[in-house]
């Protein structure tokens, strides 16, 4: 299913598949932990492998994708509800601000009392610090569990001589080179110790050779 397409059907299916209601973490730190751990289970249900980088001093959260095509996700949550309209209001930003670009490449926003996950890509959310979701008709309900997106986005694709170079920290490829004559016969191997002597003494090369002195 592409983004765009079915986005009702996926919130019915979300809707019908839920057994509970995910408990609301009142610890925002506890609570970004845990709606790590829940995004890293529900990416491998997907198939998609799933690394977290040590610490938290990045832009980013997980890891997805195999040496040659790495994805990095910013993972968010959120169960504040809009006070007008419906909806939840979920914060994309970091301390007050909004992300600079290139801190991450996909946004996955899990909206709790829902159980739901929107996967969104980086660009459209650039230079935001909020975002509605669960809202009908709202701009980002198209990446409503849209996992497939991020399964696309880690294929690992052909890569090309300049993409290998620059994995190889800019080392190209050496072009082979002609290997050196070596004479086949005694009149050329005496021939051959005649010009290193002649080049040695600054002479010309001999006539012998076809070649004027």
């Amino acid at each position: 299913m592409e983004a765009g397409d079915g986005c009702c059907c996926c919130r019915c299916f979300v809707a019908t598949t839920m057994k509970r209601k995910p408990k609301i973490i009142k610890d925002m730190k506890a609570r970004g932990e845990w709606a790590e751990s829940i995004f890293i289970a529900r990416a491998s249900e997907h198939g998609l492998p799933v690394s977290k980088p040590w610490g938290d001093s990045s832009s980013f959260d997980c890891v997805v994708g195999r040496p040659g095509r790495f994805v990095a996700v910013q993972v968010k949550s959120t169960a504040a509800k809009l006070a007008v309209g419906t909806g939840y209001g979920c914060s994309v930003g970091h301390n007050g601000r909004s992300y600079r670009a290139g801190s991450f490449d996909f946004l996955a926003a899990y909206v709790v009392p829902e159980d739901a996950w929107y996967l969104i890509p980086a660009k459209e959310i650039r230079g935001m610090k909020g975002i509605s979701l669960w809202s009908t008709g709202g701009k980002y309900e198209k990446y409503l569990e849209a996992w497939h997106l991020l399964s696309k986005a880690c294929e690992t694709e052909k890569k090309t001589e300049a993409e290998i170079a620059e994995a190889r920290g800019g080392e190209t490829q050496v072009e082979p080179q002609p290997a050196a004559h070596v004479p086949g016969n005694a009149l050329e191997r005496m021939l051959e110790v005649e010009k290193i002597v002649r080049k040695r003494m600054g002479m010309g090369v001999s006539s012998a050779e076809g070649i004027e002195e």
